[in-house]
């Protein structure tokens, strides 16, 4: 049996994450059931920053990723994390008070973003129709994130700090003995700690199935995006595609953004599944495509490349993170959707902190941010 402080379950960005900051507080072990960790969410997120996306919790954590993510610590990365897209949030005529609504919600926490008439929309993404547009919303400060380098940074650091990561150590059983959680691996290897951090992502509560704890109600919802070269009605368009911003309709039915000399779009899908190794279904990419053809003037030929993901919620749609009210030693960090990367510094310091017993660390607590607000506890009264 292998022992440690504390023993993380998934190597995706939340686990590699809080690994990374408990490596500073004990040892550390990493159980990942895939050969290469974040093979499953993290390598299949839309890579976007945003402070106005998600509930309110969730934007307060992405605020208080801001400082990490645009001064990494020494030798985390070679080259910038963040790098600028913007964010435009269209509406037609009859979406203007959801644009409004967007508008007073996002200028909350990040004073910068503007409200934009039609024609303003028009100059920062000139490719959109003039008939559908009739309002938007525009966040200068988004960027684009190197998800990659952000995963890996944290992986390395954690190595650094003295934390292992197994791969291929799927989870066949859990049990509590002897104040310590005993987990056994499917190829029966045994591996203890007394702190347990359930970061297995969509398949959370099956983990927690396998310890007798209960549930939260994770639902994982499967997101497809797809790849293309537009076809533009006119071909100067086409000159300014790279600096274009990341698009996406107020009610979240779609969003497109450059994406390596190609374009990205969504449907916005949010179709619940059993934990899987998510796959497009064609109805799905249809849908990308026709959206985006009805917003923007160009058309899609044909398709470069197509995936699919899992964004996994609880019922109020903020992460979970904190121990178990019945079950001792056992940490949630799950439920994070399709946030958990560009809140991931400001909610693995929180786990960590929460997990060392020094409560939310001021700067995220000083953004209106409590434990109960990401406590199990909240989703079981």
């Amino acid at each position: 049996m292998e022992r440690a402080d504390f023993l993380v379950i998934g190597a995706g960005m939340a686990g590699a994450s809080v690994g990374c900051e408990l490596a500073a507080h004990g040892r550390v072990l990493v159980l990942e059931r895939e050969a290469q960790p974040g093979y499953h969410a993290t390598g299949r997120s839309a890579a976007l920053y945003t402070q106005t996306y998600g509930h309110a919790v969730v934007r307060a954590l992405t605020v208080a990723s801001w400082d990490f993510y645009t001064q990494p610590p020494a030798g985390f990365a070679e080259h910038p994390l963040l790098t600028p897209r913007g964010v435009l949030l269209v509406g037609r005529a009859d979406q203007s008070a959801a644009v409004d609504a967007a508008f007073e919600q996002g200028r909350r926490l990040t004073p910068t973003v503007e409200r934009f008439d039609a024609a303003r929309a028009l100059e920062r993404c000139p490719a959109l129709r003039a008939d559908y547009v009739a309002g938007a919303v525009w966040e200068p400060d988004a960027m684009d994130m190197d998800v990659h380098a952000i995963h890996h940074g944290y992986l390395r650091a954690l190595k650094a700090r003295g934390g292992t990561v197994v791969t291929d150590a799927g989870v066949g059983g859990v049990a509590r003995r002897d104040g310590l959680w005993v987990v056994e691996t499917t190829d029966g290897r045994t591996f203890a700690a007394p702190v347990l951090v359930n970061a297995a992502g969509a398949w959370a509560d099956a983990l927690a199935g396998l310890a007798g704890v209960r549930p939260v109600g994770l639902v994982p919802k499967r997101r497809t995006a797809v790849t293309f070269d537009p076809v533009f009605e006119e071909a100067d368009l086409a000159a300014g595609l790279g600096g274009w911003p990341m698009v996406i309709d107020v009610d979240e039915t779609f969003y497109f953004k450059p994406e390596g000399g190609r374009l990205l779009a969504s449907p916005a899908d949010e179709t619940p599944v059993e934990p899987c190794d998510a796959q497009p279904e064609e109805l799905d990419v249809a849908l990308a495509i026709d959206r985006v053809e009805q917003v923007a003037r160009f058309h899609v030929r044909r398709i470069s490349h197509r995936w699919a993901g899992l964004r996994s919620f609880v019922a109020d749609k903020v992460p979970v993170a904190g121990f178990d009210d019945r079950a001792e030693g056992f940490f949630w960090l799950a439920g994070q959707g399709g946030y958990g990367i560009q809140m991931a510094p400001a909610l693995a310091r929180t786990a960590a902190s929460l997990i060392t017993g020094a409560g939310v660390p001021a700067d995220v607590a000083g953004l209106g941010v409590t434990a109960a607000d990401l406590a199990p506890a909240r989703l079981r009264s």
